[in-house]
């Protein structure tokens, strides 16, 4: 059999709203390790770190919000994964832009025939050697021009996916032309499309760049001039590549399915079996996750009595007890609290549209927030203060910044702290502070080798995180 190159690219937008409260925009799905020790982005990219039967891997290229580079990169190097490259959109404009920037940028290093795999970072797949046999069996059909998915096997009459319906032929191993796609149908519809043959669509591609760019431009010829003009402004810095911002939001917002897959005649789909799952709701997670005798998942602080086929997990949250609850979701952070019956994980979303009515913050941030340096968390606030854990990551340092309506104190709680304020460097051990008065130039530095932990006082007029007027930084965030 004839070695492929493949080209790993992994789209890891989305804004995760599914799993809420867990999932946030700042820390959506792909970013929080749900079902294994690693993240869903760390088990995709490994998932396509090692060699098979007919099929070589490349780096991969992962497609990523702005917000997201340093958590994307930061997981990645933690499983001795470097991506090729980091390409950052904007705002999200769907797949069938991600996808074909990606192409764009093959075309540009001068790989027009590069075989993309094309990968949603949030599935879990349970079978790999049965994905990357299938990859095997798609590759020679891509490098030939087609369009190939992966339909995959039902395992139930699902209604949360849409379905491809194949031409007639073997049921695994083979490659079949695609005779339709069809939406998410309700349960009737679904157990008919089971009984007939269909496969669930699970967003999974092998296409060559160039095929796939020239079959944009055939069936979305204002995605493919949009998104050229896009890839034509990209700037490089290090591993992230830039499309202008003007430019890129031009681009209509359009999935990769309605824009060439359900459109286009030279489709295929490679039929695989290997447990996989989109763990779309906290209803998906608890069947793709080993319960207990009584059919329970538990994780994190709590105890359950008398309880049957439930989930209940804490990230953070104060210890959670559970009596007499059957077939329930119950999901404590920090700062929110989920309790849903299994059969209504589905309509989350309408949950989240209620918070975001309400003009809360829960949807879009953490408990924990996530920076380039490590992490903070806000323990309590009042009229006029507010009090944060700070965690800085051996060898790390914040930007050097000022504020122009807070005072803050420092408190170091463990770890060393290498302090500059208004000119003055001075280094903290654990139980030493530092005032920092309204408008003073400072920065945060842990110079030693183990994690730096500190308690974070804030009093002023308004204690938002845009007042923060940044003068230099490492991360290239200075204002």
């Amino acid at each position: 059999m004839a070695s492929h190159m493949i080209s790993p690219v992994l789209l890891c937008g989305g804004s995760g709203t599914r799993l809420w409260p867990l999932s946030r925009a700042d820390m959506p799905k792909q970013l929080q390790a749900l079902a294994h020790e690693e993240t869903m982005l760390q088990a995709t990219a490994l998932r396509v770190a090692c060699s098979t039967a007919g099929i070589a891997f490349r780096p991969p290229m992962v497609v990523a919000g702005e917000a997201h580079r340093f958590l994307v990169t930061e997981q990645l190097l933690h499983v001795r994964v470097q991506p090729e490259v980091v390409l950052l959109e904007p705002q999200g404009r769907n797949t069938a832009p991600a996808v074909a920037l990606a192409a764009h940028w093959h075309v540009q290093q001068g790989d027009p025939d590069a075989l993309l795999l094309v990968m949603p970072s949030d599935h879990l797949i349970g079978n790999e050697a049965a994905f990357r046999d299938a990859i095997a069996v798609a590759a020679p059909h891509a490098a030939a021009g087609r369009l190939v998915t992966f339909g995959i096997t039902p395992s139930e009459a699902a209604t949360g996916y849409g379905y491809i319906e194949a031409e007639p032929g073997p049921a695994l191993g083979a490659a079949r032309p695609v005779r339709r796609f069809v939406e998410k149908p309700d349960a009737d519809t679904a157990a008919l499309y089971v009984e007939n043959g269909l496969f669930w669509n699970a967003g999974i591609f092998l296409l060559k760049a160039s095929a796939f760019l020239e079959a944009l431009e055939a069936h979305a010829a204002d995605v493919a001039r949009t998104v050229s003009a896009a890839a034509a402004s990209m700037t490089s810095e290090g591993l992230f590549m830039r499309p202008g911002a003007e430019a890129f939001a031009a681009i209509p917002s359009i999935s990769i399915d309605y824009a060439v897959m359900e459109r286009a005649g030279n489709v295929s789909v490679v039929p695989v079996d290997m447990g996989w799952s989109d763990v779309g709701s906290w209803d998906a997670l608890w069947r793709v996750t080993a319960p207990d005798a009584d059919g329970n998942v538990l994780r994190g602080s709590g105890a359950l009595v008398h309880c049957r086929d439930s989930l209940v997990r804490n990230d953070g949250g104060p210890f959670v007890a559970a009596l007499g609850l059957e077939n329930m979701v119950v999901v404590a952070t920090a700062d929110a609290v989920l309790i849903a019956p299994r059969n209504r994980a589905e309509d989350i979303r309408k949950v989240v549209d209620r918070i975001e009515a309400e003009g809360l913050d829960l949807t879009r941030t953490s408990h924990e927030v996530r920076r380039p340096w490590g992490s903070y968390r806000s323990l309590g606030r009042g009229d006029g203060w507010q009090v944060k854990r700070i965690a800085v990551r051996p060898g790390a340092k914040l930007s050097l910044q000022k504020h122009a309506q807070r005072a803050e104190t420092w408190v170091v709680a463990s770890g060393e702290a290498l302090v500059h304020v208004a000119g003055v460097d001075q280094r903290l051990g654990p139980g030493q502070s530092v005032a920092i008065p309204i408008g003073a130039v400072h920065r945060l530095e842990n110079p030693g080798p183990e994690p730096l932990e500190l308690v974070e006082i804030q009093q002023g007029s308004y204690l938002g995180e845009d007042d923060i007027v940044r003068l230099a930084d490492i991360y290239g965030r200075a204002s």
